[in-house]
């Protein structure tokens, strides 16, 4: 006899209903007889419901591959839409890019909280991913419950939450001199009090080869392309973290209290041109957060549910230029009067800058098909400058804050296979500018004093599941996003202040359609998304090339479209395969310049984006499903990935001679993986190979990245 049992999956909920069992005696009876063959449970995932959502959303599983995964950046560099551009190795600045929008005009977020409350030191690149459940990427329209102004998108990360104690640790050892290590876990005592400590420890030499680098050739009397390795590259991170609280109280569904450590230590080798050699400039950060996060459903009133979140974060940088040399790609040097960063005085730059956040959500159900949400957010962040080593520099201390409030209106129709959200959102930013210095380059002198604006968005978003196989989605929003405090305001080391930064306002337009088709073991998801995007004030960063520092400024309009599609093939969960491609059109839609006369750059691709670009990766379990079933079940993955991306202009096409602009030429990258877990996933160990062919890559601002790189990693999980 086989016991079974029937299940239906609803969003957020399983329910099973299992046929009568017989009872007492009877039971005893057959006890020796009943082979009880488990229960097979079908239906979508967390992250699937989410892609089938009305909005535009990839949602990346993290959990089921924490141990092969070194780095979240490689992980989200390969979904649909969304480019990921750094300029080194470990610890270097990258660019993010979705739809076209990046920059900035992204916003990172963990479990719904900003992620700038950790410190500014913290990113996708260093972040434990051991802690990582999966991570949701928003693409134009981000939902009001995120409560923020992001123009282009939104990255989500969602932490684990677990039920259970867990210990979870990882250590890993790479090519450069690369190791990562991570730690975390929970613990819940008698009292109910539960305990999660996380740590994650990233080092890296990055002295990996330059090829191609200008060197003097005595000989020759002239520069010469030589390869040289880097050699002032070091860069540290470490992330302490405890949270102390409790869950499932009548009081409270969650209350937990957070308390953070930062520290980044960064060599500085280059500025935003390769040919910039730096010998001795360095970066150091520190930065203390705690935080109050508390959940309620029936939050005074029954059908009420509340989410509330306080923090404040003392964050202090520390740039110290005060080398009086200036070196090469050789690693020599020669004695100079002025700083290596820009060649002006010598500095030792302290900035600090507090952040304080309030956050708080609301949701009210009328009924399982009704609801209203309730968002409200203030970003109060200082600046706080001074300068140890620069006499010349004047200290100031400026400030930037915001409040955001957004209504919606949510509604499920059709048996929920039509969702429909519309929102409202008010956008109030205040500003205290203090600063005077380089006035000509930051128009700081003109901005002083204090300024406050007010701006209003609005935006809807529709699905309807037509079959299994087919559904299609919308969502339009014209939203506003006000500047970031190191846009407006600089980093005071490697990016200049522009105070006449205005907000960026685009009108944001998705379109696409979706399905699954499954066949026994076999299953094939798909999705096309097309989308527009008309920006006013877009905010872009300008290079100086004789400095080679950045600063942000404003195009007056830009229109980007774009097609973009994935395919998704699993087979008996044994093999797996993913292939995506992108076509993101941005260009200058500034017909005629404030003079009046015509535009040269009207119509050409916004510089230095990617405008076309795919990836693939297919993933083979080479362990029989024999092995999968047994109670210390193991699996032996083996995994190849390949990305390439089109070559695009550094500058703007209307600029120089078509032989002579710099360009970024065209990648083409193989990866491969393979990984073993056993005992039920309990032990995993990974080998990971990035660039397989060795392989000249730019990515941004033409810096080069690291050739063929090696990463073996060994995990382990106690529940």
């Amino acid at each position: 006899m086989v016991l079974t049992a029937v299940c239906w999956l609803t969003v957020g909920n399983m329910v099973c209903a299992q046929p009568a069992q017989p009872k007492g005696r009877e039971v005893r009876q057959m006890a020796d007889s009943v082979a009880l063959k488990g229960v097979t449970v079908t239906g979508k995932s967390r992250t699937q419901r989410l892609r089938e959502g009305a909005l535009t959303v990839n949602a990346v599983d993290v959990r089921s591959i924490v141990g092969s995964l070194s780095s979240l950046n490689t992980l989200v560099d390969r979904t649909a839409g969304v480019k990921v551009r750094e300029e080194g190795g470990m610890g270097s600045d990258f660019d993010l890019s979705i739809n076209g929008m990046s920059g900035t005009s992204v916003r990172y977020f963990i479990d719904g909280i900003p992620l700038d409350t950790k410190g500014s030191g913290v990113t996708l690149a260093n972040l434990p991913v051991s802690i990582i459940d999966r991570v949701e990427i928003y693409k134009g329209v981000v939902p009001t419950w995120l409560n923020s102004d992001a123009l282009g998108g939104a990255v989500n990360i969602v932490t684990n939450r677990r039920r259970t104690n867990y210990l979870d640790a990882s250590y890993g050892i790479g090519s450069f001199h690369t190791h990562r290590a991570d730690l975390n876990g929970q613990y819940t005592l008698k009292n109910g009090l539960t305990l999660r400590p996380t740590l994650g420890v990233n080092y890296s030499k990055n002295d990996y080869m330059m090829k191609d680098v200008e060197v003097w050739d005595e000989a020759a009397g002239r520069y010469l392309p030589k390869e040289r390795r880097r050699f002032h590259d070091d860069y540290f991170s470490l992330l302490g973290q405890v949270e102390a609280g409790f869950s499932n109280k009548r009081w409270a569904d969650e209350c937990f209290v957070t308390l953070s450590y930062n520290k980044v230590s960064k060599d500085l080798q280059t500025s935003q041109v390769q040919n910039h050699v730096i010998g001795q400039a360095n970066r150091q950060s520190n930065a203390w957060s705690i935080g109050l996060r508390y959940q309620k459903q029936d939050f005074l009133l029954k059908r009420l549910n509340a989410s509330l979140s306080l923090s404040h974060t003392w964050d202090h940088a520390v740039t110290n230029d005060t080398a009086h040399r200036k070196y090469d790609w050789n690693g020599d040097w020669k004695v100079s009067q002025r700083n290596e960063l820009n060649g002006r005085a010598f500095s030792l730059r302290h900035i600090k800058r507090p952040m304080t956040l309030v956050r708080a959500d609301f949701n009210y159900s009328f009924s399982e098909q009704h609801m209203l949400n309730l968002s409200y957010a203030l970003n109060r962040t200082g600046n706080d400058r001074r300068d140890e080593a620069d006499q010349a520099f004047v200290p100031a201390n400026d400030l930037f804050a915001k409040h955001i409030v957004a209504l919606a209106y949510n509604q499920a129709l059709l048996g929920g296979r039509m969702y429909n959200t519309f929102f409202l959102k008010d956008y109030v930013n205040h500003v205290t500018i203090e600063q005077t210095d380089l006035a000509t380059i930051t128009g700081s002198k003109t901005s002083a004093g204090s300024n406050t604006n007010n701006s209003f968005g609005s935006g809807l978003g529709t699905r309807l599941e037509i079959a299994p196989s087919l559904a299609v989605k919308a969502s339009y929003e014209r939203s506003v996003r006000l500047p970031l405090a190191r846009e407006l305001l600089g980093n005071g080391t490697t990016i200049y202040a522009n105070t006449a930064l205005k907000p960026e306002k685009s009108n944001n337009l998705n379109v696409g359609l979706f399905g699954t088709f499954s066949s026994g073991m076999h299953s094939l998801h798909y999705e096309v998304d097309g989308f527009l995007r008309y920006v006013d004030n877009y905010i872009q960063p300008q290079v100086s090339d004789d400095e080679g520092y950045l600063q942000y400024v404003n195009q007056p309009a830009v229109r980007i479209k774009g097609l973009e599609g994935e395919l998704r093939y699993d087979c008996n969960r044994r093999l797996q395969a993913v292939a995506n491609m992108s076509w993101q059109d941005a260009r200058d839609d500034n017909r005629y310049k404030d003079d009046g006369y015509p535009s040269v750059t009207y119509n050409n691709h916004v510089p230095n984006r990617p405008w076309l670009f795919a990836s693939a990766e297919v993933k083979y379990d080479l362990l029989p499903p024999a092995r999968h079933t047994q109670a210390a079940a193991s699996h032996l993955f083996i995994a190849l990935n390949y990305q390439w991306v089109h070559w695009f202009y550094l500058s703007w096409e209307a600029y120089g001679l078509p032989q002579t602009k710099a360009r970024i030429p065209e990648k083409n990258l193989l990866g491969a993986n393979v990984t073993y877990t056993w005992h039920d996933s309990r032990y995993s160990l990974s080998l990971d190979c990035q660039n397989l062919l060795d392989q000249t890559v730019y990515d941004n601002y033409k810096l080069q990245k690291p050739g063929r790189s090696l990463f073996l990693k060994f995990r382990l999980s106690l529940n």
